[in-house]
């Protein structure tokens, strides 16, 4: 699993014009989903997400989770993160999970990240176009990938 964290001040999603999930300060997370994940990389990566300490304390430092800043999450499923650009100019998603892998694993990180921030998760549609509007606050974006973990 692969997972674009981006630290915001506020981030929405809309289908066809319709809002489908939106949060005030936290993260938007990108999540990517790849044939070879399970849910032990699932629930690794939903533990990362929510521990990351990436909130300003009281001196500006990179000190708090999101639980200690009342943050939420908008969690948006997006294969593209699996592209692979070596030859040519038109990437492939060979890697990225095929739907009937892929949305359970992005049903259960939903539920997951509830379970672990005690709040609902705001998400987009998974497979749907989608609109995503986000200020990016920092800038601070992180990717994390569940093959980087130790003992893997």
């Amino acid at each position: 699993m692969r997972a674009v964290l981006q630290r915001v001040s506020e981030a929405s999603c809309r289908v066809n014009g319709d809002v489908t999930g939106e949060i005030d300060h936290g993260f938007l997370v990108l999540l990517g989903i790849e044939d070879a994940d399970t849910e032990e990389d699932l629930h690794w990566l939903a533990q990362k997400i929510t521990s990351m300490r990436v909130f300003g304390d009281d001196n500006g430092l990179m000190n708090k989770a999101l639980a200690d800043v009342d943050g939420s999450i908008l969690l948006i499923s997006q294969f593209t993160l699996f592209a692979q650009t070596r030859k040519g100019n038109r990437p492939s998603f060979i890697r990225a999970a095929r739907p009937e892998k892929a949305i359970p694993l992005y049903e259960k990180m939903i539920v997951t990240l509830e379970s672990l921030t005690g709040k609902k998760i705001a998400t987009g549609i998974f497979g749907a176009d989608m609109k995503i509007s986000l200020v990016n606050d920092g800038p601070v974006t992180i990717i994390m990938d569940t093959k980087d973990r130790e003992n893997h």
